[in-house]
């Protein structure tokens, strides 16, 4: 059976365990929580997740423990439409994330991964899935090279989620249709302060690139076009997750043929209502409430 789908999403996958708190605990400082829940995360699943819940069809391909937290991950994919039949399982722990949150919304992430290590090249058979676009993390490169090398044959747009500069978003840096870089990775990669600048020169490594600012909006670079999108007004809560619902949102515009001027606030709206609830998973709006939005922006 093939899948046709709007957007496959390759990465990473963890569990998410968030807790609430009114400031960073100091040394030796215990701390209680105001709030706690858990869900799954990780930039990829929570890209597909997005994407399912804007309404498209999407699959995600990256690994899961045969543990507690993969099992109940496993059990949320399919419970939000995302085709899983890309995941592998396995006896190497689930990824474990630690995400403390402060009431101006920012964050901190720990994440924890063992001994599970990157996916090997021949572990997922993709030629049953006919995707419109696909979204690579990084964090699988062994699997994600080959996968976008075929994409470029078969004419498929890709998408990079360039988080943080690491041995799999260096690799596939070059290789993809669009690079969605955060502002500490094109810093980092470039050694540019000036983030338009930046931007510029990260598009001497991919066809078009986006810096994305938080607050501050986003910068792009596409051809010999520049342009800058300030950030939608909200009152924050928890920042967590909103690169993953820009990117899964711009893959699904992407895969909806929408115009690029369109498709930026398509996805700045989605990352800003991410913003407005705790979590990254629970808060990843529907196709309904980003319409909504942008009908009153």
């Amino acid at each position: 059976m093939k899948f046709d789908v709007d957007v496959l999403c390759v990465g990473h996958a963890s569990y998410d365990l968030v807790f609430s708190i009114d400031h960073h605990p100091g040394p030796d400082e215990k701390s209680l929580a105001s709030q706690f829940f858990s869900s799954g995360g990780g930039p990829a699943a929570n890209a597909a997740v997005g994407v399912a819940r804007l309404g498209y069809t999407a699959a995600f391909a990256g690994y899961l423990g045969d543990d507690l937290y993969g099992q109940k991950h496993f059990q949320e994919l399919q419970a939000n439409g995302v085709i899983a039949d890309f995941v592998v399982k396995g006896p190497a722990p689930t990824p474990l994330s630690a995400i403390l949150v402060k009431p101006d919304g920012k964050r901190t992430v720990v994440n924890y991964r063992g001994q599970t290590a990157p996916l090997p090249e021949t572990k997922i058979d993709f030629s049953l899935c006919v995707p419109k676009v696909i979204l690579f993390d990084g964090h699988e490169p062994h699997i994600s090279l080959p996968l976008s090398a075929d994409a470029e044959r078969q004419g498929v747009l890709t998408v990079l989620d360039a988080g943080s500069v690491h041995d799999g978003t260096r690799a596939l840096a070059g290789r993809v249709t669009f690079m969605v870089a955060s502002e500490k990775f094109a810093r980092d990669f470039t050694g540019e302060k000036d983030i338009l600048q930046a931007a510029i020169e990260l598009s001497q490594v991919a066809p078009a690139v986006i810096v994305t600012c938080g607050e501050a909006g986003l910068v792009w670079r596409r051809g010999s076009s520049v342009g800058r999108l300030g950030a939608y007004r909200i009152d924050a809560v928890d920042t967590t997750g909103a690169g993953d619902a820009f990117h899964g949102a711009f893959a699904a515009g992407l895969a909806a043929g929408r115009e690029w001027e369109d498709l930026l606030r398509y996805a700045s709206a989605a990352a800003a209502l991410c913003c407005t609830q705790y979590g990254a998973r629970p808060a990843l709006p529907t196709a309904q409430e980003v319409a909504q939005f942008l009908k009153y922006h």
